[in-house]
């Protein structure tokens, strides 16, 4: 497929009138072609407006219509082949296998959440059947089932170039939801955005659904996205990316006429809480584990573990030193973007000028452009709690292990964090009170809590979360992974006395779908 460096919206492809987007390999920091000229208000307008007109038509088909066209567009995805490898590849510094990994994840994730649709439950069919003979009052014929929000805009992330942008789990699951779905492509993997988008394109057509219930957009600044999140015709937004940035939007979806939800992930240091006994038994080896996650993907993850809190003593002494090890043999690995390296760089300095951080250790150097070294720092408790910038989310392989005097201050400084997507607690059988004692705390802070592992690695599945309270995620009732995501795009609908020919098959007294409903009270088989 040859890329044009075009716009899709709907069936068309657009031209863009604004400044061009050259995606940049970060290995070589070369402009790579084509140019992708940014899309203006008009084009947001027009997307918004065939979303809006396919909208009812769309969230109106039978299930089985609308899980087949979620599996359409994996298999639209895997017919890119090395293409879409290639592409993504050197637009992103990412290796091979990782991309592959990820086009992998992106299509089990729209099967997973076909197979979401069919089974049916997440309609949440209640039903309260008339009694007119009730005394003091007759009850009516009540009945909810869960209906589409409406239009959703996508912002595609920086960080996962398949299975958290065009086609990644906001746009899986609003789509399964019944939400048309406009993506503005990030600017650093474009022609990666564009083969998705060409993929679901695709499989609008073969599906034969309105053209409105996919689009692509791109442009840089904040004309597009502002725009897209203000327009009247959107119903929610999801988002994936910085603090300011996810921010900057927020306040445009509840500035609105109409507010929306905005679910917004934007930033996570990811604590792990290294306890006595597991030190003690195993500081050497959980150092070396920790680093290794501490590397995965540069530490571009958003789970990547930048904090240790632990108790000082020898125990953490030969944690320190086994990572210190680790670090000191990391060899140095391309960022995503020019952007974010120089993003990254600033934020080590920050803890190497800084006065209450002590350097470990650093990984080792390339000349390359955009290289990651791997960083080490220790800071005290009361520093920690005392010195915002140390608490500051670094984007990439740097960590700050941070020495308690006792569990007391532990404790101090877990209800100091701000709200995190993940929590983890290394502990051994010892460390089982003092573990008990923390979770209560942890549940408040984190979307997931781990024992003995490390946080980098979401599982798509039924019971993931991957959210949690501000800043990890601008509303903490929400995942953004597994089949629970398609919830963000959902409202109920209650309908009272319609007669039965009226009412939406999964109401229906018949129960056509065959759904297991909460019938007056009481689950049927």
């Amino acid at each position: 497929m040859t890329l044009e460096g075009k716009m899709l919206i709907g069936q068309e492809t657009v031209q863009g009138q604004r400044d061009a987007i050259h995606a940049i390999n970060p290995a070589t920091n070369e402009a790579l072609e084509p140019a992708y000229h940014g899309g203006t208000r008009e084009n947001v307008a027009h997307a918004c407006e065939l979303a809006w007109a396919a909208f009812d038509r769309y969230r109106d088909t039978t299930l089985e219509a609308r899980a087949s066209f979620l599996e359409t567009i994996a298999d639209e995805i895997e017919a890119l082949g090395d293409a879409l490898i290639e592409r993504a590849v050197i637009e992103s510094g990412l290796p091979q296998a990782r991309i592959q990994g990820e086009r992998g994840r992106t299509c089990n994730q729209l099967q997973l959440f076909a197979k979401t649709v069919r089974a049916g439950e997440w309609l949440d069919v209640r039903i309260d059947p008339a009694m007119p003979e009730r005394q003091p009052l007759p009850r009516a014929d009540l009945r909810q089932r869960h209906v589409a929000l409406g239009p959703v805009a996508v912002f595609g992330a920086s960080n996962f170039p398949l299975a958290f942008s065009v086609a990644g789990g906001d746009t899986a699951s609003a789509l399964a939801a019944g939400c048309p779905v406009i993506v503005k492509a990030h600017s650093a993997h474009p022609g990666t955005s564009e083969l998705v988008g060409r993929a679901i394109q695709s499989a609008v057509r073969r599906c034969d659904l309105p053209e409105g219930v996919f689009s692509l957009i791109f442009g840089s600044g904040r004309e597009v996205g502002q725009a897209l999140v203000a327009n009247p015709c959107i119903k929610a937004a999801g988002f994936t990316g910085s603090r300011s940035g996810g921010l900057a939007l927020w306040h445009v979806a509840q500035s609105r006429p109409e507010p929306i939800p905005f679910y917004a992930e934007m930033s996570s240091i990811n604590p792990v809480f290294a306890l006595p006994a597991a030190l003690e038994a195993r500081g050497a080896t959980m150092g070396e584990a920790f680093v290794g996650s501490l590397n995965m993907g540069a530490g571009q993850f958003c789970t990547n573990p930048g904090l240790v809190i632990a108790i000082k003593g020898p125990a953490l002494d030969q944690f320190i030193d086994a990572a210190r090890q680790s670090v000191e043999a990391s060899p140095a690995q391309t960022m995503l973007t020019p952007g974010i390296h120089e993003a990254y760089e600033s934020g080590v300095q920050g803890f190497i000028n800084s006065d209450k951080a002590r350097e470990v250790a650093r990984g080792q150097q390339d000349r390359g452009p955009n290289q990651c070294r791997t960083g080490l720092f220790v800071t005290s408790a009361a520093d920690f709690i005392g010195d915002e910038a140390l608490q500051a989310e670094i984007f990439g392989s740097t960590s700050l292990v941070v020495e308690c005097n006792d569990v007391t201050e532990l404790h101090r400084v877990a209800e100091h964090l701000e709200g995190q997507l993940t929590a983890t607690l290394q502990m051994d059988e010892a460390d089982l009170e003092t573990a008990r004692a923390l979770l209560p705390v942890l549940e408040r802070k984190a979307g997931r809590i781990l024992v003995n592992g490390w946080p980098t690695g979401v599982e798509v599945c039924e019971a993931m979360v991957h959210g949690g309270p501000f800043p990890a995620t601008s509303d903490a009732r929400t995942t953004s992974v597994g089949t629970a995501a398609i919830k963000r795009f959902l409202r109920p609908v209650c309908y009272q006395d319609l007669p039965d020919a009226l009412l939406p098959e999964a109401l229906r007294e018949n129960n056509p779908l065959t759904l297991r409903r909460l019938m007056d009270g009481q689950r049927e088989l």
